[in-house]
């Protein structure tokens, strides 16, 4: 195996995580609601779960949040250069199958693997190993078969 030192980003990825448990945090201490992106953009979606105004206000904002995030990042440092080594088409299918597997599994890795592992959820430990078996399995596949 090869390591690629000059992309090693420890304080970075540290960061990163940090910001992520903190967000998690806040949206189920102040909300009272799990930071899951599939469940949040699914309900955003669809007008009838909706229910309140605010409810429909926070799950814009997170959304927003998401996209906003890289441009702010863009005020500080340069973005790293996007790459897609894959067919438009391969690109396509991929999503519609990470699609499928967030309904079949009631949730992503947002909503099971940071906050379902640290509210120790059976359930969640399930998924979360399942998409990372099923994501190793893949890129195995693709890369050596």
């Amino acid at each position: 195996m090869h390591i690629l030192w000059h992309s090693f980003t420890p304080w970075a990825s540290l960061a990163g995580g940090l910001l992520i448990g903190l967000a998690a945090t806040l949206m189920i201490v102040l909300l009272g609601r799990i930071a899951g992106v599939s469940g949040i953009v699914g309900a955003l979606l669809r007008r009838a779960t909706w229910g309140t105004p605010v409810a429909w206000l926070w799950r814009a904002a997170f959304v927003l949040g998401l996209v906003a995030a890289p441009l702010l990042w863009r005020l500080f440092a340069p973005l790293p250069p996007m790459q897609l080594a894959a067919r438009p088409l391969l690109l396509v299918a991929a999503g519609l199958l990470v699609g499928f597997g967030t309904r079949l599994g009631s949730g992503c890795t947002s909503g099971h693997g940071v906050c379902g592992l640290a509210s120790l959820s059976p359930r969640s430990l399930a998924a979360t190993l399942t998409f990372m078996a099923t994501g190793a399995a893949t890129v195995f596949v693709l890369r050596h078969l």
